[in-house]
C-alpha cells in the first residue's frame, strides 16, 4: 500500500468557482441557523420568531459572503501552487491556507498577519492530517487485492460443494423414491 495519498481534483478555473459556490453555501446555511437561534435569544419574547427571520436574512447571506471569499483566495492559492511547485498535495492546501489567513488579515497589520497565517496554516494542517488518517484507516479497514481473490476462490469452491450435495440428495431422494 502506498503511503501518499491521491488527490485528483477539477482543473484550477473550475476549481475557484466550485469553491467559491460551496464555501458560500456552508456559510450561508450555518450562518442561517447559527443567527436563526441568536435572534431568537436575542429577541423579546412575543417576537422571537421574527426577530430570528430578522437576524437570518441580515446576518446569513453575509457570512456566506466572507465565506465565498476565504474559499475564493484559498483556491486561488492552491491553484498557484500547484502550477508552481508542479504537483499536488496537501502541502499546497496547507501553505494556501497560511497564506489565505495572510493576506485577508493585510488590512490589520503584519502582527495579525502572522497571527491569520499560523492559525490558516495549522487549521488547514490538521484538516488534511485528519484526511490522511481517515483515508489510510479505512484503506486498511479494506480487504486487499489477494484477500479478495482468495475469498472469491473460497465461495466457489463452496458454491461448488452445495451443487455437489444438492445433486446427491436429489440423485438419493428419487432411487428412495422408486
Amino acid at each position: 500500500m502506498s503511503d501518499s495519498v491521491e488527490h485528483v481534483r477539477d482543473p484550477c478555473p473550475d476549481r475557484i468557482l466550485d469553491d467559491v459556490g460551496g464555501a458560500f453555501g456552508m456559510g450561508a446555511i450555518g450562518g442561517s441557523i447559527w443567527h436563526f437561534f441568536k435572534g431568537a435569544r436575542n429577541s423579546p419574547r412575543g417576537q422571537r420568531f421574527l426577530g430570528a427571520i430578522d437576524a437570518v436574512k441580515v446576518k446569513g447571506p453575509a457570512l456566506g459572503g466572507s465565506f465565498a471569499v476565504w474559499g475564493g483566495v484559498f483556491s486561488s492559492f492552491d491553484c498557484l501552487l500547484v502550477g508552481v511547485r508542479g504537483k499536488e498535495d496537501p502541502w499546497n492546501s496547507i501553505a494556501s491556507g497560511a497564506i489565505t489567513g495572510g493576506v485577508l488579515a493585510a488590512r490589520s497589520g503584519p502582527s495579525a498577519m502572522a497571527k491569520s497565517a499560523a492559525v490558516g496554516g495549522l487549521l488547514l494542517a490538521l484538516i488534511e492530517g485528519m484526511a490522511i488518517g481517515l483515508t489510510r484507516m479505512s484503506n486498511s479497514l479494506a480487504p486487499s487485492p489477494e484477500e479478495i481473490q482468495k475469498m472469491r476462490q473460497e465461495m466457489a469452491e463452496r458454491e461448488k460443494t452445495q451443487y455437489r450435495s444438492g445433486a446427491e440428495t436429489e440423485s438419493s431422494t428419487s432411487s428412495f423414491m422408486s
